[in-house]
């Protein structure tokens, strides 16, 4: 029996910036339908309006009411944001937060039920997403309350072929940072990164360099002591678990250097100390990933973009990118599944004798070879 196609869950994300029109872009080659199944949460209505002003050829988009409906070889949607919600290209309303929260809400909702099997996230507004339901900072922090084990965090990941930038501290103001860099959320963001690029990459033994807080990695404590006191005991505990750490490099030279390429994942400490340098290096094909999570989430790893909103300027290469690598990442993880559920038992042998000398020239030496 032929094993059926990927299912990929797609956010609309927010309506007045560049959403539909990358994932319009991306879906016009139906070629695609030929790798997954495509079901776009969103409004049929509201994705040929964003068609109609952008002058694209028609995509051809099947309504369906659930996602057990979606059909194979197909673009389809599910209608879950009002049909009348009005577009405003370029201007952020609170229509347009609605309608990506209901996209984003009915999505993980069809993940828990197991009808969809990866997620895929066109960009929101984190400013008029808020609500009762979403009070966080990100798509990030949203998914790790829905779907996170307890005491484990989310970890976002930015990667472009073997460059892997991931963050111990996320969306923060720069004032808060250096108080959210721990012993601890340093060893538990290189665990969880670790067995990312395992599990979910298929690396049997990742490097992971990690970026130093302070300019000069410190300066021997002239310029801080965080490396010292909190990012260096924190490497060395996670190297006795046999997760192999390396640094902390200076970010500047670090990457003014290309040392990245040594390694298989990168650990910044802040924001834009990661995600700086490697949009500057892969902002076309850049793919922002959810590590750390029971679920598969990937998002291109640009905003909403409302300045170039409905003038067909978006380019769709990273959207496409996060949609293919929400598959190769679902892949991966059921080989990796299959691999390790049944390991080998450690066999153990008494080698106390080995030290004893065979005599050849016994009888009984001889019989025995």
């Amino acid at each position: 029996m032929e094993e059926r196609l990927i299912r990929v869950g797609i956010t609309h994300g927010d309506i007045n910036g560049i959403g539909y029109e990358v994932i319009l872009k991306t879906f016009s080659d139906i070629r695609i339908a030929d790798l997954c199944t495509p079901i776009i949460y969103g409004s049929s209505k509201i994705a040929a309006y964003h068609r109609k002003v952008l002058e694209m050829q028609p995509v051809n988009i099947s309504v369906i009411n659930q996602a057990e409906d979606a059909g194979v070889n197909r673009i389809n949607i599910i209608n879950c944001a009002d049909e009348e919600s009005k577009v405003e290209l370029g201007k952020s309303t609170e229509i347009a937060g609605e309608a990506a929260f209901k996209a984003l809400e009915a999505a993980c909702n069809d993940l828990k039920r197991g009808v969809i099997d990866v997620l895929v996230t066109a960009p929101i507004n984190k400013h008029n997403i808020q609500n009762d339901q979403f009070h966080f900072p990100g798509h990030t922090e949203y998914l790790e309350e829905e779907f996170g084990v307890s005491g484990k965090k989310a970890l976002m990941i930015l990667m472009s072929n073997n460059l892997r930038v991931a963050l111990v501290t996320g969306h923060l103001p720069l004032s808060e940072v250096v108080q959210n860099i721990t012993k601890e959320d340093i060893k538990s963001k290189l665990s969880v990164f670790n067995q990312s690029l395992k599990q979910d990459f298929g690396i049997i033994k990742p490097r992971i360099a990690v970026l130093a807080l302070n300019p000069h990695a410190g300066d021997n404590g002239l310029l801080g002591k965080e490396e010292e006191t909190i990012i260096i005991p924190a490497m060395e505990e996670m190297d006795k678990q046999g997760v192999l750490s390396f640094g902390p490099y200076a970010a500047d030279g670090f990457f003014g250097s290309q040392n990245y390429d040594k390694f298989d994942g990168v650990l910044a400490m802040y924001h834009d100390q990661g995600l700086a340098p490697f949009k500057a290096l892969a902002m076309e094909e850049g793919v922002n990933y959810t590590a750390g999570l029971p679920i598969v989430r990937t998002s291109p790893a640009h905003g909403t973009a409302y300045d170039i909103a409905g003038k067909n300027m978006a380019s769709e290469d990273s959207f496409r990118q996060a949609l293919y690598t929400a598959l190769d990442i679902y892949r991966c993880r059921k080989f990796y599944k299959e691999a390790t559920a049944n390991p080998l038992r450690k066999q153990y042998f008494d080698k106390g004798g080995d030290n004893e000398k065979l005599d050849l020239t016994k009888d009984d030496a001889i019989d025995s070879i």
